[in-house]
């Protein structure tokens, strides 16, 4: 169940062109027309005599006021022009400042390096890089992991005995019923039973794991993801089930092997007819790859580039590891390069891993819209969003968000909702899935007992042929020089 933790990263700021940086446009100065001529108006005669006797406006009076109020409108024209010539050259020095200061503006994300905690997942990232990615302890990864949400305050020594003092009684377990504990298959069988089924184990009752439904994604509390809480509570989900399981198949020096679907992990191991069996420890039961693919949501795309239902080597397990970290990070602080810095790794082992994948798209996309805003654009305003293109380094950023969807595309994802993954998991626990888990068991269990006996009968002939080797010898037998 493993979620793709992420929005959508399509965004609205596809209108956005990135093809050219324009220049800065250059704003026309207004052009100013002539005041006019007031010297000589003529508003009268100053000698006329004064008459009481009311007149007509005569035609030429009128022609003089016309040409005032013309005059005057040209002036006051005149005057609003050389206003709106003096903002338009402020608005231009305030816009070239705005573009010179978003040019030089690091695009990177703040840090949160002063929360309280930050310093737990340096440590861990350190501690993981540290490892040799072919050859390390699941214990101690998942351990680094889930530690560094808890501030470096659990007990490594405690978890690590734990899971070998489990270990050491499953094959005590296997002695005594007198199961082949060399046997790869075997020991898968035992792990299988003691996630399914009640057990007595070193002299106490061990209840079968259950499924977590309340809040199996770790949307409100991501502790729910560990393995640390499974163990606390016995319950939890597709994350921390397959966890545990391949932790106790290490210990006891079994095969098996992590596998994805969509919002989904499950355990593999090879059977002794060569043939891989999914165990699906959300319901106690073994799957078949149909039952995966029923979903509906892995695409052909899917299976060529091995995002789902394939084995995951150790180095793609650590990279899923790191991965589990950036996400403890963000959910407990946010995105910061940090982030980036983990998942970057992360894909240096699991190039192909969809999980990691997505969430680099995540730290693409914030970093952008997080540039945007401070640059005080609108990226949901698809006129505001073309001012971006005066930025080159908003055109990046954004050329490289496409470039991650594309491969994010050309993997194969498909978003599975929530209600179609639930659906799904319900429907593996239908009475035909469980008849065909019983009897694909009871199928592993008698080839199991075939190959058993052959190699007991092999070991039969093997030291009947010795002991006939041993007898048909010839025996040197010494010869006494006193009787020559």
């Amino acid at each position: 169940m493993r979620k793709i933790y992420f929005t959508a990263v399509s965004l609205c700021i596809c209108q956005l062109v990135v093809s050219q940086i324009p220049n800065l446009p250059d704003i026309s100065r207004p052009q100013t027309s002539g005041l006019g001529n007031y010297y000589n108006n003529n508003y009268g005669s100053p000698t006329a005599r004064k008459s009481y006797t009311p007149t007509m406006p005569s035609h030429s009076r009128s022609v003089q006021s016309n040409d005032y109020d013309t005059r005057v409108n040209s002036r006051n024209n005149a005057i609003m022009q050389d206003i709106e010539r003096d903002i338009a050259e402020v608005r231009q020095a305030e816009f070239r400042r705005w573009v010179e200061n978003g040019r030089n503006m690091p695009f990177d994300l703040p840090s949160l390096s002063g929360k309280a905690g930050t310093q737990s997942y340096y440590d861990a990232y350190n501690k993981l890089t540290a490892m040799d990615s072919e050859n390390y302890s699941l214990g101690d990864v998942n351990f680094t992991v889930e530690n560094a949400f808890y501030d470096n305050k659990q007990d490594l020594k405690s978890f690590k005995s734990g899971i070998q003092k489990t270990a050491k009684q499953l094959l005590q377990k296997m002695k005594e019923r007198k199961q082949d504990t060399e046997s790869n298959v075997s020991k898968n069988l035992m792990l299988f039973e003691y996630f399914s089924k009640d057990m007595n184990l070193g002299g106490t009752t061990h209840k079968a794991f259950e499924y977590d439904f309340k809040d199996y994604m770790g949307e409100k509390d991501w502790s729910k993801m560990f393995v640390s809480k499974l163990l606390k509570t016995g319950s939890g989900q597709c994350h921390s089930l397959p966890q545990y399981y391949l932790m106790l198949a290490e210990a006891m020096g079994a095969e098996a092997y992590l596998s994805l679907a969509p919002n989904h992990s499950y355990v593999r191991f090879m059977d002794d007819e060569m043939q891989y069996r999914n165990i699906e420890l959300t319901n106690g039961m073994f799957s078949t790859d149909t039952s995966l693919l029923e979903s509906g949501y892995i695409k052909s795309e899917a299976l060529q580039s091995k995002i789902y239902m394939d084995n995951l080597t150790k180095k793609e397990l650590l990279g899923m590891a790191y991965f589990d970290l950036a996400r403890g990070y963000v959910r407990k602080f946010g995105y910061d390069e940090f982030v980036n810095k983990v998942i970057d790794k992360a894909l240096e082992l699991y190039p192909n891993g969809i999980a990691p994948n997505m969430e680099k798209a995540n730290v693409e996309q914030v970093r952008l819209l997080s540039g945007l805003k401070r640059l005080g654009i609108n990226p949901d305003d698809k006129r505001d969003i073309e001012r971006a293109s005066y930025f080159p380094r908003a055109n990046e950023l954004f050329q490289q968000l496409q470039e991650q969807d594309k491969k994010i595309d050309e993997l194969g994802y498909t978003e599975m909702p929530a209600y179609a993954y639930e659906s799904w998991l319900a429907g593996l626990k239908t009475e035909k899935n469980k008849q065909e888990s019983e009897a694909l068991l009871q199928k592993i269990h008698l080839y199991q007992l075939q190959k058993q006996k052959e190699r007991q009968e092999q070991e039969t002939v093997k030291k009947a042929q010795e002991k006939k080797k041993q007898d048909t010898k010839p025996k040197y037998i010494p010869i006494d020089p006193n009787k020559l």
